[in-house]
């Protein structure tokens, strides 16, 4: 059956990448509020679910364990399609739902209720469900407190991006203030230097008036140095504070276990060979998050997509630094299907057409596109090789 795509999927995508979530770290957020769901609705189950291109992500959970499942396969890609919430009294005699897994075997769900997670915009990024073993009903008034649930959902994760985004603000202005430290450092240092000399020579040619005008800016540019220090001093001092230099950032070993925890799950559902390496050096060397997950998230989850049983999904992630500027290089390689130059330029050209998995997975066309897009807002570059049968190899750069 046809899985359902609304018209301004593109934009929804980017209003969700736009929120820049990592969805391991949301469920200390949003536990409360789920579990709050579940007794409002008397059901055994509660779950937060955000829908990207390819996957669905369970958040938050109460009564069932936080989970992935493939987009296709979930009741909530039917509720993003809604402006209200949808209510399915038994999936087993729902044709949509009946032979899923978790309606035909355990936990053998029959009841479901999603309300939309809804922005400001407009654009609907999951759904807060409630589900049960049993069919049920749920009153008017029931499920106007679970629009109110999700409403204060959707409140909490602006406040995760509206901090997120204060922290990368402070931590920006910290740097600034770095680099502007150092670069008057070293011509107000030539100019100490000068001054020192040429009052020496001044000594031995009394110039009086010419040492006293050394003198001044002598002493000016001593002012100037020790100010330059003190901004130094301070930025040394503020980004040892966890608040503004280490929320908001990876190491190349943080983001490692992050991809692996997030995709290794995919890759042993669909029995491919997944890992994850770390190139070079600057293991611990910090960069910011900004977007990194969901621009290696659609990259490595098309990789699955379009890589069959036994084949395999591998990862170079390393960091270098040169003249005080640092570039992020990111590959994703699969042994998959390829792709033409055609479907390849149309990539490049932010373009993109539907093509189901290697295991019948349903395609979505959006992904690719809105990664090009994402590298592009970030002065970043994209380079695809891949030959149809064969492998695919995307390689990303970006400016950290």
């Amino acid at each position: 059956m046809e899985s359902p795509i609304s018209s301004n999927e593109f934009d929804r995508l980017l209003a969700l990448a736009d929120y820049d979530l990592d969805n391991q770290e949301l469920e200390g957020q949003l536990k409360d509020l789920t579990k709050l769901a579940a007794k409002v609705a008397g059901t055994d189950i509660s779950l937060v679910n955000l829908i990207d291109a390819v996957t669905q992500w369970s958040v938050a959970s109460e009564g069932l364990p936080v989970m992935q499942l493939p987009r296709e396969e979930s009741v909530c890609q039917y509720t993003i399609m809604e402006n209200h919430s949808l209510e399915i009294k038994d999936l087993s005699k729902d044709e949509r739902f009946k032979n899923k897994v978790y309606v035909a075997a355990d936990p053998n769900l029959r009841y479901y209720l999603g309300v939309p997670l809804t922005t400001e915009a407009g654009y609907n990024l999951g759904a807060l469900c409630v589900l049960d073993t049993k069919s049920r009903v749920i009153s008017p008034e029931k499920i106007d407190l679970l629009e109110i649930i999700a409403g204060e959902i959707m409140n909490r994760l602006k406040i995760i991006k509206s901090v997120s985004e204060l922290k990368s603000k402070v931590k920006d202005s910290l740097e600034r203030q770095e680099q502007v430290a150092h670069d008057i450092r070293g011509p107000i240092g030539g100019i100490i230097g000068l001054a020192q000399i040429i009052k020496e020579q001044g000594d031995q040619n009394k110039l009086d008036d010419v040492l006293e005008f050394i003198k001044v800016i002598q002493s000016s540019s001593q002012s100037l140095l020790e100010l330059a220090d003190q901004i130094l001093t301070t930025h040394d001092k503020q980004k040892h504070v966890p608040a503004l230099t280490n929320e908001g950032e990876y190491t190349l070993e943080i983001l490692k276990e992050k991809l692996e925890n997030l995709y290794g799950v995919q890759a042993n559902q669909k029995k491919v060979i997944f890992n994850v390496e770390v190139i070079g050096m600057n293991l611990e060397m910090r960069f910011p998050k900004a977007k990194l997950l969901q621009i290696m998230g659609n990259l490595i989850s098309n990789a699955i997509k379009f890589t069959p049983e036994g084949g395999s999904v591998s990862i170079g992630i390393s960091l270098t630094e040169k003249n005080y500027r640092k570039e992020l290089k990111l590959e994703v390689k699969d042994t998959g299907a390829g792709m033409k130059k055609e479907q390849i330029e149309e990539i490049m050209r932010g373009e993109g057409k539907t093509t189901d998995g290697t295991a019948g997975e349903k395609g979505y066309g959006f992904g690719l596109p809105l990664v090009k897009h994402l590298i592009d807002s970030m002065g970043g570059v994209l380079k695809i090789d891949s030959k149809i049968g064969e492998f695919s190899r995307f390689e990303v750069k970006l400016p950290v």
